[in-house]
């Protein structure tokens, strides 16, 4: 296998365990950089194993049925792969804070549905960062955290 493909196979790993339906947190220490920096719009940037664990703990915790899935063939040139993806869930757990612009009460019962792209780099068979740029209006819009124009 390319250099490329091993790091492609390394994305899919992360992205099926991690974001996807159901989350085993070992992926973490299977293959994120001790010092993984983990950053999107709608949160503070999170770094290392044991932050980003806590991330995805809480979460989920506060959306059970959150789930994200690829919406088009990864991209691979050097130490980079981009995913462009689609995901959401419903805010059926604890209180939410985690938001940059604001909080979330217990059980809003409020739904999330959003896309975005991310660029993940690779080095050594280890995710080193993952940056992405998602559609934060929409999923602040509907979770009533940002109103609509």
């Amino acid at each position: 296998m390319t250099k490329q493909e091993d790091n492609k196979a390394v994305v899919v790993r992360w992205f099926t365990d991690f974001w996807g339906e159901t989350c085993d947190l070992s992926v973490v220490d299977a293959v994120a950089a001790p010092d993984m920096l983990l950053k999107y719009s709608l949160h503070e940037p999170r770094r290392g194993r044991d932050d980003i664990k806590a991330f995805m703990t809480d979460f989920r915790a506060a959306f059970p049925d959150l789930n994200f899935w690829a919406t088009a063939d990864l991209i691979a040139e050097g130490d980079y792969v981009v995913g462009q993806w689609e995901g959401g869930g419903t805010h059926t757990g604890p209180a939410f804070g985690d938001f940059l612009t604001g909080s979330l009460p217990a059980a809003t019962g409020r739904a999330m549905r959003f896309t975005g792209t991310t660029v993940l780099k690779v080095i050594d068979g280890r995710i080193v960062e993952e940056i992405g740029l998602d559609d934060g209006v929409a999923a602040l819009t509907q979770l009533g955290l940002i109103k609509a124009a």
